[in-house]
């Protein structure tokens, strides 16, 4: 049996969920302003599964009858009162930012590839040869580091005379004990 499709409810239906969609997009715009630009940006895990649920409600409240806007905005309001909460224990405690946060992690090392790094976050070769591409560089050896950041982008520090343990700006970089500097 064949279902007919759903072309048309009524004119009622159609004015709840225009109503609804435009309370959401009010209600979303200023919760972005109130949580800062933190919620639209270079997103990692934890924010990007936090608007991909925001959205999901927002959709469920708009256009499902058996879920209540309200139902949906509270919903929303708890989820970005959590993101809010935990970005502060994460930026507050050194436990808070392990529980959630990923750290960075080394890729390549002078020119070479850290292979075991690489299985473990399922980065290849070809990756890696893009982000130095992408930085202008047209040799491995041309790049002192390539580190998988937090958000999923690769970073490529140009190779310089500096050490791994002296740069200060890969000190929370996942890196193997061995490395050779």
């Amino acid at each position: 049996m064949i279902e007919q499709p759903n072309l048309w409810s009524s004119w009622g239906r159609l004015t709840e969920i225009s109503l609804s969609a435009v309370l959401f997009f009010i209600f979303i715009v200023a919760l972005v302003r109130v949580l800062g630009k933190r919620t639209t940006s270079q997103l990692n895990n934890f924010d990007w599964i936090i608007n991909i649920a925001v959205g999901s409600l927002a959709a469920s409240g708009i256009l499902l009858t058996d879920v209540a806007t309200a139902d949906a905005l509270a919903a929303i309001i708890t989820l970005a009162l959590c993101q809010y909460l935990t970005t502060w224990w994460v930026r507050g405690t050194d436990t808070g930012s392990r529980v959630v946060k990923a750290r960075p992690t080394l890729l390549t090392h002078k020119g070479e590839y850290l292979r075991d790094a690489m299985d473990e976050v399922r980065v290849s070769e070809e990756e890696i040869r893009a982000a130095l591409r992408e930085a202008g560089m047209i040799e491995n050896s041309a790049a002192n580091w390539v580190v998988l950041e937090t958000d999923g982008n690769l970073s490529v520090i140009p190779s310089t005379p500096s050490k791994l343990d002296k740069a200060e700006a890969l000190q929370d970089v996942q890196a193997p004990r061995e490395l050779d500097d």
